[in-house]
């Protein structure tokens, strides 16, 4: 057992642990859950160790070992990624050392009934099963194998850490933290930079975990994958529910719902006593029948309604300038690394307005355009141009990780704003959830999601009429999240938006962009039309899925649809029929605006006693025939581009 005991935390006015109690069992699978910035990753760093709580104290069983995967890493340079990971057997390496001795010693001994050599076997017993349980006797391959299920290659196992960024890294020290197989295993983010495939084997491999999890993520599937017991942290408090996150937000609901009733009913019972005695106060002869009532409702325990945070960030992207109909178009634009060819010949396009989704496995190229259309990174072949007067927006994937640690908040906006913004940089601080003295804190001290909160509001110092956002709610909480897709569906320019969060993704963008075997397939649509044209029922599927199904728009010179070549368009072609399909969506939106407006009139009830209420539900017909014509129009020009 690990116990939490009366753990306190205070800086300046705010208390961010409130003398908490928690007791983790030895094979408890926890999902630590929460706002950002309300204490989950402090609660952690004192579990382990890394930081001492002002009051309470935190005690586990003598021996037990503890393993911790933060944020903030500081991998060793210069060594190969398979020797980095084999740090992790140090303690298997001085077991089997100790083995060996034991041996030795034994083979020398002949006092086989002393108590001195009964503790010898007893204590080659405890080590021999201790090194088996950490995998001493197949610590390379299994070494591989974890680095392997984290998404390495074989040939990437010689390679420096040195050469791996930031996210690979973090994989490296995970894959030591596995390796290790302590008593207790603290993740926190253990997901924000692992792809789908790592994802589930990490899934499988925690649930099959003989030790326990407290682990911090905001993947709701992954939490219900791996936890059976979440504990939340709200306003310095924790609640704590036997079920895993999907089921917790419910038993959570309807905890408030019966805490709120049960209040409400006191207080009416309350109410009701406070008149009788009121009365009977009034009356001299049941004077002291007032006061027995009174002491009696004094001893009432009164129900208090837990405090909820409903804290949230308040986004308004600025209004973006006007620009070109045309915002970008690539053509046969081609992308190698190498040898590694990542997109081949591709035809991309965005017009003024466009809100589009990349989706896809990774490494398929959907960071790798995000990051051409911004020019962060050289194409290989072929041609990108941005239409007039585009001014681009771009959060990356590791905005947050960009950001000077050495800085305050206030420096952080102050350098990234314009002259004319920097007067605004604390109201846009605050905007974002930093108030008052935290605009004098350092970048350092941030949490991963208060990191990303601080990065987003750099992003809005800038007007621009292109945003390009490369998984944009990797550290946020789930409110965040929501308030962030509101500001974006008010956001009135270009969009491009790299995520696997369906949740997100719904509703937002009126494209998807598959990335799949180097070309992109084109989907009218949000991700649920997407997903729904591909009979997929998930995003995981999309990110493991490797096979055509149902055939896409084709957006490169060599598309096939369901393994049969498909003729190949020219450039002409290809160019006159997605006019037309344009054409045919502007059609459609602007009659189903017009029939509307008929509806509107045809449901007043005065409207058919009218003289020409007969001639306007006739051209309300013809309206609706029209439409007809523009849809088959929309798919036949669908049809004749998807090949």
């Amino acid at each position: 057992m690990l116990n939490i005991t009366n753990v306190y935390i205070q800086y300046g006015d705010r208390i961010l642990l409130n003398r908490i109690n928690l007791t983790i069992g030895e094979k408890d699978k926890v999902g630590l859950v929460g706002r950002n910035g309300a204490g989950k990753s402090t609660l952690l760093k004192i579990i382990a160790g890394e930081m001492s709580p002002h009051d309470g104290k935190i005690s586990r069983p003598s021996g037990a070992s503890l393993g911790f995967l933060h944020q903030e890493m500081d991998i060793p340079k210069g060594r190969s990624v398979l020797d980095e990971v084999m740090t992790a057997f140090a303690e298997a390496k001085d077991l089997e050392i100790r083995i060996a001795e034991i041996h030795e010693e034994m083979e020398t001994r002949t006092d086989y009934e002393s108590q001195e050599y009964m503790d010898l076997l007893e204590e080659f017993a405890h080590v021999n099963d201790r090194f088996h349980y950490l995998g001493g006797e197949s610590a390379q391959g299994e070494a591989e194998r974890v680095l392997k299920g984290l998404g390495f290659k074989q040939t990437d196992l010689s390679r420096l850490t040195d050469e791996f960024s930031g996210g690979w890294q973090m994989r490296v020290e995970l894959a030591k933290m596995l390796l290790r197989r302590p008593d207790f295993l603290l993740l926190d983010e253990p997901t924000n930079h692992l792809d789908i495939e790592s994802i589930i084997w990490l899934e499988t491999f925690l649930k099959d975990y003989t030790g326990a999890v407290i682990l911090i993520s905001h993947d709701k599937e992954f939490l219900d994958n791996v936890t059976l017991r979440t504990i939340e942290v709200e306003l310095g408090n924790v609640f704590d529910y036997k079920a895993p996150y999907t089921k917790f937000v419910e038993m959570r609901r309807e905890r408030r719902e019966k805490q709120r009733a049960s209040y409400e009913n006191q207080q009416k019972v309350i109410a009701e006593k406070e008149r009788t005695i009121s009365r009977f106060m009034a009356k001299a002869t049941k004077t002291k029948m007032a006061q027995s009532m009174q002491k009696q409702l004094d001893k009432i325990e009164r129900i208090e309604i837990d405090d909820e945070d409903i804290a949230a960030m308040n986004i308004r992207f600025p209004t973006a300038p006007r620009a070109g109909q045309i915002v970008v178009e690539a053509h046969h634009l081609e992308k190698r690394y190498g040898d590694l060819l990542i997109l081949d010949k591709v035809e991309f396009k965005m017009d003024r307005g466009d809100r589009v989704a990349f989706v896809g496995q990774n490494g398929q190229g959907k960071t790798t355009l995000a990051k051409i259309v911004v020019n962060e990174i050289p194409l290989s072949g072929g041609k990108l141009t941005l239409g007039h007067n585009v001014k681009i927006g771009y959060y990356a994937q590791n905005q947050s990780e960009t950001l000077k640690s050495s800085e305050t908040l206030l420096e952080t906006m102050e350098n990234a704003a314009p002259p004319e913004m920097r007067s605004r940089v604390r109201h846009i601080l605050g905007a974002f959830m930093f108030s008052g003295e935290d605009a004098d804190k350092k970048v350092s001290v941030l949490s991963g999601g208060e990191r990303a909160r601080l990065a987003l509001a750099c992003l809005l110092l800038n007007p621009f009429n292109l945003l390009v956002l490369d998984e944009p709610t990797n550290h946020l909480d789930i409110i965040s999240k929501d308030v962030l897709k509101a500001a974006l569906m008010e956001y009135d320019g270009s969009l491009i938006v790299v995520s696997h969060d369906r949740d997100f993704l719904s509703g937002l963008t009126n494209r998807t962009v598959e990335f799949r075997d180097r070309h992109l397939y084109n989907h009218i649509g949000d991700v649920n039309a997407f997903l729904e044209k591909r009979q997929l029922d998930n995003m995981r599927q999309v990110e493991l899925s490797t096979k055509t199904t149902t055939p896409a728009v084709v957006a490169s010179s060599n598309g096939t649809s369901n393994g049969t070549p498909a003729r190949e368009l020219s450039f002409e072609e290809r160019k006159r029929l997605q006019r037309n399909v344009s054409n045919a969506e502007k059609k459609i939106e602007r009659l189903e605006e017009d029939l509307v407006k008929f509806q509107k009139l045809m449901s007043d009830p005065e409207f058919y006693s009218k003289p020409d209420s007969t001639k306007t539900m006739q051209a309300y017909e013809a309206k609706k025939k029209e439409l007809e014509g523009a849809m088959e129009e929309w798919e036949m020009a669908t049809m004749e581009l998807e090949g």
